[in-house]
């Protein structure tokens, strides 16, 4: 089966088109013909060596990609399920070595796989796992509760724009971040107050939040820059480990979504808020497997407004 792969690590042109060897439904797993996989940040430490260490134990090529689209083609026979061959699903993908979304067909657990949003296409629902179940991570840990107000940087990018709508489902009065271009697309995901982007963004949230906000996601990993918006006794959820400078009380919540891996429960209610209008699934562009240096120079470039997908 064809797979995008790594065997050196460097830029985005050392992805090539591999051939992996057949995959099959094990005990408790499902096989997804992968029509759509997202390319996302988290990708390119996969392929530039930030993880080197940790895929060293098996050999290369190595397959970045956290999430999937497609249709189940195989189930294992000791699965229980109300799911079955030719329904349209998506899923998260925790990667290592071999196992990782930017490949045409992958066995997963049944738990971590769920249906697609009816009327979604393939491209469309495999933006909507891994992104969809961080920002639902986020918001439980920081675990507002409605009337409160939340802070949102990044806001028009994908995990950003999910926090938004999310949080607005959730009862939340919304600020969000947006540069001038972006206001637009913001305001349409729901956010109650925009302010300009950039790093003073602190100080703007303040001018419309005087007393601080409730709780702040950090989409655009402004960290320090943006911790001052926190009101005392505050909570910050980080999607890249930071720490922390221990002021004013605030807890630091470091999002690591893998703590939502096999969740098909959450992925179902994903999926119920897109269909009923709540959350928007953003496709920037789609690319063929040969293609993928390409996305991912685009998605490096930064800008990119809604997700990157290879389509197989």
């Amino acid at each position: 089966m064809r797979a995008v792969g790594i065997i050196d690590f460097g830029g985005p042109e050392v992805l090539q088109v591999v051939d992996l060897p057949e995959v099959h439904a094990g005990p408790g797993q499902v096989r997804v013909r992968v029509h759509a996989a997202t390319v996302n940040p988290t990708d390119t430490f996969h392929r530039n060596g930030a993880r080197a260490e940790a895929l060293a134990a098996g050999p290369p090529p190595y397959i970045a990609g956290m999430d999937v689209a497609g249709v189940i083609d195989e189930i294992a026979p000791d699965v229980v399920t109300d799911l079955r061959a030719g329904d349209s699903v998506m899923a998260m993908v925790m990667p290592s070595g071999q196992h990782g979304g930017y490949r045409e067909s992958i066995a997963l657990h049944v738990d971590a796989v769920a249906r697609a949003p009816q009327g979604a296409s393939h491209a469309e629902a495999s933006t909507l796992p891994m992104n969809g179940l961080t920002a639902r991570r986020s918001l439980d840990q920081l675990a507002l509760v409605p009337g409160q107000t939340l802070a949102v940087t990044g806001a028009a990018g994908c995990y950003g724009g999910y926090v938004v709508q999310l949080a607005k489902a959730d009862g939340l009065r919304v600020v969000a971040d947006a540069a001038p271009a972006d206001e637009a697309l913001v305001r349409s995901l729901g956010a109650d107050v925009i302010v300009p982007r950039g790093d003073d963004v602190a100080a703007q949230i303040r001018a419309v939040a005087p007393g601080g906000v409730d709780g702040l996601a950090d989409g655009a990993v402004q960290n320090a820059l943006a911790i001052g918006a926190v009101a005392d006794g505050g909570g910050f959820a980080t999607v890249r480990g930071w720490k922390g400078t221990g002021e004013r009380g605030i807890t630091v919540h470091r999002t690591f979504v893998g703590d939502y891996d096999r969740r098909r429960d959450l992925l179902e209610a994903l999926r119920e808020l897109v269909e009923q209008g709540r959350l928007t699934l953003r496709v920037a562009a789609t690319f063929p497997p040969e293609a993928a240096p390409e996305a991912h120079r685009r998605l490096e470039a930064g800008g990119t407004r809604g997700r990157l997908v290879i389509t197989f």
